[in-house]
């Protein structure tokens, strides 16, 4: 279970947050491969605190040895048993440590993985509505802040509750008026951590929000610089950041202001326990119910509580922040979850490497006789009262190309994403390519790939960006796809051929070059249908025909529908459909569309002026 986070002034609708309870159990689901790695770590630190609470009974011998006047020579054997304590106490600590440290290492990574496979199958219209900045903040901010917790506060947490439980016991067995008199220290320090805990949580989880937002702004204000310096917006840019930052900064000071507060509530409960303690001690000594020596072993005992309370209770502060980033994370990981199809229901279509498609929208299996793709009564929401598309039916046949056509805003690109199955409508279904034996199938490992105009290209070398989309292809195999899309020419010229490494630091692609690249993992990944969302629109007009040709050659043998950018996609197409305020409103070729005077007439008018179009080659 999840509940929304808080929504900041940025006008996003943040990813959920998971309760206490849904953390927990995910938590649990996470160690339980591993219980058995965790019992054992746990046994040996058990037994290396038993072992280090001879200490303060040796030291005890040794002061009633001193106090009794008694000879030197009967201080060697508690002195050799303090070393033996020592070096036993040392190596079962660091072999208990070392367990717990690899349990948490590899709980850390399990959730990573989980986190990173969930996140890239969130549906796009979910992720555009939260933000870049939330997602981001996440996946660095709240995944550093639980890492650190599992590699620090975790053994220290485990090691400190033991020391704590087993002490008291020890000191139980000294007289159990030490550990009356240590116990006066609790409810001070109980009260102090309900104190703490009920403010911190809140304030931890509220703080990430707000760090998330600065991000976003940081975002939003750097990749729109030139726009930003365009429209003269510097001034509004730099106090909007600064807002934000003076909010993260105030969560950091009233976060700093807490802790302050938790350990001056500490101190004290220490000086009352201690002060017990040393009183008891006093006592019973003058009674002669305890020698000099045991009053000492008891107040050194509750001294050595000092270091595993401050440093359980201190460790709440990162605990309670990491608990906060857990739950983030945690909260991601639910609404990324896909169910599995229920008895009697259509399963969901296999779409894009690495997009699902999401559970709610049922794709049907379809065999090779019937219509590639059908949309029926699909309608499209991104919030209350902002409809994008309205009970929009179509049908593409096998093999047939289809350019949707409309202005901006007509839901051209939600209808793309809803077919290619990276987004799910709020009502109608979706008939497409999948299934084993169906001809739709056996054209491909991915039934359905969309390529977009916003293309990344991944670090890594030339070859290893191409395998994305077949893993097991040859060097031949990426050279044909390369060819394909007219796009070996310039890859061979590079400095180390398919072997260049391209993306971030290496060997940069300008747009229309990146954009073949995308085209050419599209062949190699051979899907039944194809999705192209104005995949040639970042090219510019130089280099808008060469794209289109890349294009025309990777869509040659499938079924296909193309947002176009320029009109003269929809020339080549077999067939246009033409949007208007997310309703189909026209379909039908190019040229008797063209001639009917209707609403794709007047957009080709105004496309094409005086200019000619290219004739379908």
């Amino acid at each position: 279970m999840t509940t929304d986070s808080p929504t900041p002034d940025t006008g996003a609708e943040l990813l959920p947050i998971a309760t206490p309870a849904r953390t927990r159990a995910a938590l649990r689901t996470l160690i339980r491969p591993d219980r058995g790695l965790a019992l054992t770590g746990l046994g040996i630190l058990v037994g290396a605190t038993v072992v280090g609470l001879l200490v303060q009974p040796l030291l005890g011998r040794i002061v009633d040895i001193v106090a009794d006047g008694r000879p030197a020579g009967d201080l060697t054997l508690p002195v050799v048993l303090l070393v033996a304590v020592a070096v036993v106490q040392g190596l079962t600590t660091m072999l208990g440590l070392t367990r717990i440290a690899r349990l948490g290492e590899t709980v850390l990574a399990r959730l990573r993985e989980r986190f990173v496979e969930r996140a890239l199958n969130l549906p796009a219209d979910r992720l555009e509505r939260a933000g870049a900045g939330d997602l981001t903040a996440r996946v660095t901010g709240d995944v550093a802040r639980v890492a650190e917790a599992v590699r620090s506060a975790l053994p220290e947490m485990a090691r400190s509750v033991l020391a704590i439980l087993l002490t008291l016991g020890a000191l139980a067995l000294l007289d159990v008026r030490f550990l009356l008199a240590a116990l006066l220290a609790v409810p001070v320090q109980l009260l102090t951590a309900r104190w703490y805990v009920r403010r911190a949580l809140t304030l931890y989880a509220d703080q990430r929000v707000a760090n998330g937002a600065q991000q976003q702004q940081l975002l939003e204000t750097i990749g729109g610089a030139v726009t930003v310096r365009g429209h003269r917006l510097e001034e509004q840019h730099t106090e909007r950041s600064a807002g934000r930052s003076r909010k993260a900064v105030d969560f950091t000071m009233r976060s700093v202001n807490l802790v302050l507060g938790f350990y001056g509530r500490l101190h004290i409960a220490e000086y009352i326990g201690l002060a017990a303690v040393l009183i008891a001690g006093f006592w019973l000594v003058r009674d002669g119910a305890v020698s000099i020596g045991t009053a000492t072993a008891a107040a050194l005992y509750f001294h050595s509580l000092f270091g595993p309370v401050n440093a359980a209770l201190v460790l709440l502060d990162d605990a309670q922040s990491a608990a906060a980033g857990l739950a983030r994370l945690v909260g991601v990981t639910d609404l990324a979850a896909q169910p599995e199809p229920e008895a009697g229901k259509p399963e969901v279509g296999k779409p894009e490497a690495g997009k699902a498609a999401p559970a709610s929208v049922p794709r049907q299996r379809i065999a090779s006789s019937e219509a590639a793709v059908t949309v029926h009564a699909v309608s499209h929401a991104y919030g209350p009262g902002r409809p994008v598309l309205h009970e929009v039916s179509l049908t593409l046949e096998p093999g047939e190309h289809v350019a949707l056509v409309g202005t901006s805003g007509a839901g051209k690109s939600t209808l793309a994403r809803i077919v290619a199955g990276v987004q799910q409508p709020t009502a109608g279904t979706v008939t497409a390519p999948g299934g084993a034996g169906s001809a739709s199938a056996s054209a491909g490992e991915h039934p359905v790939v969309l390529v977009t105009q916003e293309v990344h290209v991944f670090t890594g070398t030339l070859a290893e960006d191409l395998r994305l989309a077949r893993p097991e292809a040859t060097d031949a195999d990426l050279r044909a796809a390369l060819a394909t899309v007219h796009a070996l020419d310039w890859a061979e010229a590079l400095p180390d051929g398919l072997a260049t490494v391209v993306g971030e630091g290496g060997h940069r692609l300008d747009p229309a070059r990146a954009q073949q690249l995308a085209l050419a993992r599209l062949v190699l990944a051979d899907p039944a249908l194809a999705v192209l969302d104005e995949a040639t629109a970042e090219a510019g007009s130089a280099g808008a025909r060469v794209l289109e040709r890349s294009a025309e050659a990777a869509l040659d043998g499938r079924t296909a529908l193309v947002v176009a950018h320029r009109l003269t996609q929809a020339v080549a197409a077999d067939r246009v459909v033409v949007l208007e305020a997310g309703r189909v409103v026209e379909s039908g070729p190019h040229d008797e569309l063209r001639d009917a005077d209707g609403p794709y007439a007047a957009l080709w008018r105004a496309w094409s002026g005086s200019r000619t179009a290219a004739p379908h080659p």
